[in-house]
């Protein structure tokens, strides 16, 4: 089910606040919302319902035995156990096909006369990544000692199905949930902030990244693109996917809200970053924390001198660029990011160009980003080609997206998302009053994106892939 549809606006929304404000008792809540996030989520698929409940019961089960174990190895086996079936069930659902398609290609290479690995082309379950990144954070932290087991398995069953931000983030660990399960407020102001930022990410969605959309996907279905069309293409696709995804994130956060939670910020304004290093630290701030946390310091961070931290560096974002996607363009997405980190780090952190003005880094990195969404929105390795060619001029300058009729309106898009991108204020930021002059506004906006739905189909997330 999508934020932004008839289904969950009018319907479960509706129904799961009626619920656990008017009908149920207190003592409820968490069932009722565990049950409404298994709706939202079997919406698109019920099978896979049940795996979602399996990886919750392994995480509950193993962070209960973790926390009354006594030795350290017992803990350990458990973690291991844990954390082994969660990497094996999101291995095997999202990197099968990936591995047996290499080593067929492989040995196809090499000449070898077996048949090959068959392909099962299995079905992505969405969110996978996520939810499975959230319940391996709970019996870690039970390991450190840095969170207690839950309440009950309503309580963690709750936590990790919780509809909000369940097929896309934010990551949230349960330690930074942990006592909003036992104990949260519900107040008019939070009830206020979270429709706030509800119908600013749903407006992020539909009137903008929705809108450039439609350029983003002409350029990257080209045969030949010319250096015009490569450049708009990309400029397109990089500010939808930063529109699509914050936009989901403040949605998520503004659902939190209206339930009483507070979820961690996900995006601080990340092209205005002066630096790739500075750029991960306001992107996807939940997966970036999430990495460092559980991958960069287990690695051994930079306590062990600068070469081993180049290379821990490298590794986690070659992971991370892994775990967005089966496809080794993810895998070379994550490639350039580590290669650009460790050597910002050579320079002490600061940017390529340091010694320019801020503008001049904002844009510099602005173009070194745009650069790896070229890796990131390509199908394959053959799409990268084909948009580098366009993006150094080999083909010339080519043709641009249409500039009339709705060609014009997709170009309007574009320059006010560019507008926003480096002017506006982040949605974090924005304090929520109560007035006429914002009720308004806000009421504007949603009535304008459910017009828009009854023109253009509601389009999924693009970070429901991952």
């Amino acid at each position: 089910m999508l934020f932004n549809s008839y289904e969950f606006i009018f319907l479960l929304l509706p129904a799961v606040l009626a619920g656990y404000y008017l009908l149920l008792p207190r003592r409820w809540r968490h069932g009722w919302l565990a049950l409404a996030s298994y709706v939202f989520y079997g919406w698109w698929d019920y099978r896979f319902c049940g795996l979602l409940l399996l990886t919750t019961t392994i995480d509950y089960i193993a962070g209960g035995r973790i926390a009354a174990a006594r030795a350290p190895a017992s803990k350990k086996r458990w973690l291991t156990v844990a954390v082994s079936a969660d990497l094996a069930i999101l291995g095997f659902f999202k990197y099968y096909d990936l591995g047996a398609e290499t080593v067929n290609a492989l040995t196809q290479w090499l000449g070898a006369a077996s048949g090959g690995v068959p392909l099962l082309h299995l079905v992505l379950p969405v969110g996978i990544s996520f939810y499975t990144f959230q319940a391996m954070s709970y019996t870690i932290d039970i390991y450190r000692g840095q969170a207690r087991p839950a309440r009950s398995f309503i309580d963690f069953a709750c936590y990790v199905s919780l509809f909000p931000q369940l097929v896309a983030g934010p990551i949230v660990r349960y330690r930074e949930l942990d006592n909003q399960l036992r104990q949260r407020s519900h107040t008019w102001a939070k009830a206020g902030a979270g429709i706030t930022l509800f119908v600013l990410g749903l407006s992020k969605k539909v009137l903008l990244a929705d809108a450039v959309a439609p350029m983003a996907d002409w350029g990257f279905s080209q045969a030949v693109l010319g250096w015009a069309g490569a450049w708009s293409s990309l400029l397109a696709y990089t500010v939808q996917i930063y529109f699509d995804f914050s936009g989901y994130s403040d949605m998520a956060v503004g659902l939190g809200l209206l339930l009483g939670f507070q979820f961690p910020q996900n995006f601080n304004s990340p092209y205005k970053s002066l630096s790739i290093t500075d750029f991960w630290r306001r992107w996807h701030i939940s997966l970036s924390s999430w990495l460092r946390d559980y991958l960069y310091v287990p690695l051994g961070g930079n306590r062990k001198g600068p070469v081993r931290t180049y290379i821990n560096l490298f590794l986690t974002m070659l992971l991370g660029g892994l775990w967005h996607g089966a496809s080794w363009t993810f895998v070379l997405w994550g490639a350039y990011h580590g290669t650009l980190l460790a050597l910002e780090r050579m320079g002490g952190k600061r940017g390529f160009v340091w010694r320019f003005p801020a503008p001049v880094q904002r844009v510099f990195t602005f173009v070194l980003v745009m650069v790896g969404w070229v890796l990131f929105r390509s199908p394959t390795l053959a799409g990268v080609v084909r948009m580098a060619k366009g993006l150094v001029g080999v083909n010339g300058w080519g043709a641009t997206y249409p500039l009339s009729g709705t060609g014009a309106l997709n170009w309007t898009a574009l320059i006010i998302c560019l507008g926003m991108v480096f002017a506006a204020r982040n949605t974090w930021e924005i304090r929520w009053r109560p007035s006429i002059w914002l009720a308004t506004v806000l009421l504007a906006l949603f009535v304008l994106c459910v017009a828009t739905f009854l023109v253009n189909t509601s389009s999924p997330f693009l970070y429901f892939q991952f």
